[in-house]
């Protein structure tokens, strides 16, 4: 805005509180309210009306710089907000914090909150079955303190990661996290300072250096949880992890601007208390979300049978987050275990959850300023299924469920106080009314009386005025705008009594008011406002004592959600015959007819076909799988991934049976992908993900790698994946990381004679005249050929092209072998490489002119002179160019 037009706004009382306000959120969209309406000005107005698609328009046109504005209606302003967030904007709510009819002059207002990406928690907004969360990041020389705060819950958590892998570490967990924001301190910000932060450039926010100090934190942190220190949640000596959620916390207190009630506990953990997943593990394995982006046919979306957004988010965390200890994994299965033999009691348990609402974002809203009456009987209807809950879970042994079942809590009080103070169907919001029951409060019950006799003194009174006036067509009637009124019509207003004031004109009628129905209506009006505002008293004394309870409600929350994902994993099983598997103190991986949890249900006409898995580590550490295109190798290496990691959530896995031992890690290098914005070639995102692997995997990961080598010339690719399985293997250890490695270079193989624990593998196809059928069934031996022109042909290349590329893989395969018909790239004689080999050439010497005439003959087409005519020509053909 221009001077001259700051100049005649400042003029004005309203313009000036509103450029004061302003001046305080530059960053942000501000909505000003203004009655119905919530106001935007000057470039706010610009930016909001092209992102909103709403109409520009202008205050004081007929000035010379008149002052851009548009507005949007209060009560549909979540919609609104929604788009300014996906656009990447903040929006600051500036409300009228005093009532109007009791100012004295210009209407105080005041900004209220401040909207972002990770605080928007309209329900269209939010995925019912995964966290919203934010992150806040304290960045040090030695490492980096991580806060995770889930605004719609208020679950918050804290971290920290030191040594060499800290930043990798680090990147792993957000992407686990999935957060809507990353704050960071506004400096590490402005000298784009964190090399990890740029994939979260676009979402990232900025609070005061000062907040990341662990004396302020810290501080922070104590007064917010009413405690001397930090000992009971575990970070006391933890300075990164307290610097990030000291960060996290007041940045969440400046833009929400209440003292946030829901976040009632800090917890610490330690990524190494789980199966660490780094994000090309959890990407290439499509645990949460499938390679399209989305939920669906990912392993969360086959594993989720869940009856409770909460089920459900459980889940997704479990999947991110497998167990490593082997006594909790026997305990998770054992559960599952009960569910899945006792299907009624199973069912029965299902359908009690199925009538639970999201208890964790009911308290969170309640907690918040956008609770509602209707939450409440959301929170009473759960409650009343916690005692059938309790009832069928004694049915099974004390001792398994011991955890549960001494801390189980009905919250009955909780439950009886709704029951007796809320309506059982509400009103959507206050300002309707008809939400406190009668009986609650005397002055209350008064009031509504006296509304609901209005109607029948209303009747009365236009009654006895037709009586008195002689009028018979009198009416008494309400408009919402001009009130109550006594209605006459045009022709009988020679009979109006002299004490009616005229209020309002019409067509073929007149509008009056009597001293006597004025008298009532500002006792009915009264009456109302009244009662509004008693039921407000009312309901938020019941909500502050339910959000009072709100530590017996998460821990009920909790619970429940582990009962529905065990549930759920128990259905799973139940329905798609998963076994149990069998939990062992050794890094075997022993599998009988395996199978792909998501393939399998893509086309329920089409049979799977299982494969059997045996890894040991030590006799059996590695599998060399060869074999064609499209013929199933890489759904093999994940099926097998995916199965270790589901028994390490406590699921049942898809096999007929399953011995399992528990690994570390699982690491996935299966795909290819490019990142061209840092200037990542489809082979360098190979190379640095295989890095990853090669120098973190221990004896006890599990590996799958698919096509390694592929992104660059023929040798180099052979040489780089030979020297990976020779460094994977265990050499002379007693044990080495479990090693599934799909190739098409079949030269590998040769690998299995000279390293112990090395094994071939290949998927069967058979051949029919030119053509392959896929058998999908995993046999012991090297494949010797990829059969990738047949593949080409089934893709639909020209034939010309077919043809070619036939000839070309022959001059390939034609120096591939020494004189005496062995593979010349794994020699075993120890000679020396070649200084400076040359790379395979492509397109070698032509066909032997006596071969390509022979291709041309065709004997069936030939007379017997023919036949040794041509005999002739080929040997005179051959002894000619034969050097």
């Amino acid at each position: 805005m221009d001077k001259a037009s700051a100049k005649v706004e400042a003029d004005t009382p309203m313009m000036t509180q509103y450029h004061a306000i302003k001046k305080g959120h530059p960053d942000s969209i501000l909505f000003y309210r203004m009655g119905d309406f919530y106001e935007m000005f000057n470039e706010d107005a610009q930016i909001a009306s092209k992102i909103l698609q709403i109409a520009l328009t202008a205050r004081n046109k007929t000035r010379p710089n008149p002052t851009p504005m548009c507005g949007i209606p209060f009560h549909s302003a979540n919609a609104y907000i929604s788009k300014l967030i996906q656009a990447g904007r903040n929006v600051a709510i500036c409300e009228q914090v005093e009532d109007p009819k009791q100012a004295k002059g210009l209407v105080k207002r005041e900004v209220v909150r401040i909207v972002t990406p990770g605080t928007f928690l309209d329900d269209s907004n939010l995925d019912p079955k995964a966290p919203h969360n934010l992150a806040a990041v304290a960045s040090e020389p030695d490492g980096f303190g991580l806060a995770i705060l889930d605004m719609s819950t208020g679950a918050f958590k804290t971290s920290e990661f030191t040594g060499a892998s800290a930043e990798t570490l680090l990147i792993d967990e957000l992407e686990k996290h999935d957060p809507r924001e990353v704050v960071l301190p506004r400096s590490r910000i402005d000298n784009n300072a964190e090399r990890w932060a740029e994939p979260y450039a676009a979402c990232m926010q900025g609070e005061e250096d000062w907040a990341f100090t662990r004396s302020d934190a810290y501080q922070r942190l104590t007064e917010h949880f009413h405690s001397n220190s930090l000992e009971g949640f575990g970070c006391e000596h933890f300075p990164k992890a307290i610097c990030a959620a000291g960060g996290l916390l007041r940045y969440l207190q400046e833009t929400q601007k209440n003292a946030l009630p829901h976040v009632r506990a800090l917890s610490t953990y330690n990524p190494s208390q789980y199966m660490l997943l780094d994000q090309c593990t959890i990407r290439s394995l499509e645990l949460v979300q499938s390679s399209e982006g989305s939920r669906k046919r990912s392993l969360l979306d086959a594993l989720d049978q869940s009856q409770t957004p909460m089920g459900a988010r459980r889940i997704r965390e479990w999947i991110l987050k497998p167990l490593i200890e082997a006594s909790a994994i026997q305990e998770r299965l054992d559960r599952v275990a009960s569910f899945h033999a006792d299907p009624l009691l199973r069912s029965e348990i299902r359908q009690s959850l199925k009538n639970i609402y999201d208890l964790e974002r009911l308290l969170g809203r309640l907690s918040l300023t956008t609770g509602s009456p209707r939450d409440l009987i959301s929170l009473k209807l759960s409650l009343a299924e916690f005692p059938k809950l309790q009832s069928a879970l004694q049915e099974f042994s004390k001792e398994s469920w011991s955890d549960w079942t001494e801390r189980w809590d009905n919250l009955s009080d909780l439950r009886e106080q709704i029951e007796r103070y809320i309506e059982d169907d509400p009103a959507p919001t206050l300002k309707d009314g008809g939400v406190i029951k009668k009986g609650c409060d005397e002055a209350l019950d008064r009031l509504k009386g006296i509304k609901a006799e209005a109607r029948t003194w209303i009747a009365a009174l236009e009654n006895q005025e037709k009586e008195r006036t002689g009028i018979s067509v009198l009416k008494v009637g309400y408009n919402k705008i001009y009130g109550y009124y006594i209605e006459i019509t045009k022709k009988n207003l020679d009979r109006v009594p002299a004490e009616y004031i005229r209020k309002q004109s019409l067509v073929n009628a007149e509008r009056f008011i009597s001293p006597e129905l004025k008298k009532f209506e500002e006792e009915i009006s009264g009456a109302e406002e009244k009662i509004v505002a008693l039921e407000t008293e009312l309901f938020q004394k019941i909500k502050s004592e339910v959000v009072g309870h709100g530590n017996r409600v998460q821990s009920m929350a909790e619970t429940i959600s582990e009962i529905d994902a065990l549930c759920s994993f128990a259905e799973n099983a139940s329905l798609y015959n998963y076994c149990r598997p069998e939990l062992v103190d050794s890094p075997l991986l022993h599998v009988e007819n395996g199978r792909h949890p998501l393939i399998e249900r893509l086309d329920p006409t089409h049979h799977f076909i299982p494969n059997d898995i045996h890894l040991d580590g030590a006799d059996k550490q590695m599998m060399i799988i060869t074999g064609p295109n499209m013929a199933g190798k890489s759904t093999y290496l994940r099926q097998v991934a995916l199965m270790s990691l589901m028994m390490q959530i406590g699921s049942f896995v898809p096999a007929d049976s399953a011995r399992l031992g528990v690994v570390d890690r699982i690491f996935s290098r299966v795909g290819a992908q490019d990142h061209l914005q840092k200037g990542q070639s489809t082979f360098m995102v190979e190379m640095n993900e295989t890095a990853n692997i090669l120098n973190n995997a221990s004896d006890h990961s599990l590996i799958i790698l698919d096509e390694i080598g592929r992104g660059t010339s023929t040798f180099d690719g052979i040489s780089i994946a030979w020297a990976i399985v020779e460094y994977l293997h265990k050499g002379e250890r007693p044990l080495g990381p479990k090693t599934l490695f799909a190739t098409h270079y079949h030269e590998l193989t040769e690998l299995a004679s000279e390293l112990d624990g090395v094994h071939n593998y290949n998927v069967l196809v058979k051949e029919w005249n030119d053509e392959i059928i896929f058998l999908r069934k995993i046999a012991a031996g090297g494949a010797d050929k990829s059969y990738g022109i047949q593949v080409a042909r089934l893709a639909g290349l020209p034939i010309d092209v077919l043809e070619r590329a036939r000839e070309v893989l022959y001059n390939l395969e034609s120096g591939e072998y020494d004189e005496s018909g062995a593979p010349t790239i794994g020699r075993s004689d120890n000679k020396p490489l070649d200084s400076n080999p040359k790379q395979m050439g492509l397109f070698s010497a032509p066909p032997h002119p006596a071969l390509s005439r022979l291709e041309s003959l065709r004997p069936d087409e030939l007379t017997p002179r023919q036949a040794l005519d041509a005999l002739y020509e080929l040997s005179q053909l051959l002894r000619k160019n034969t050097p």
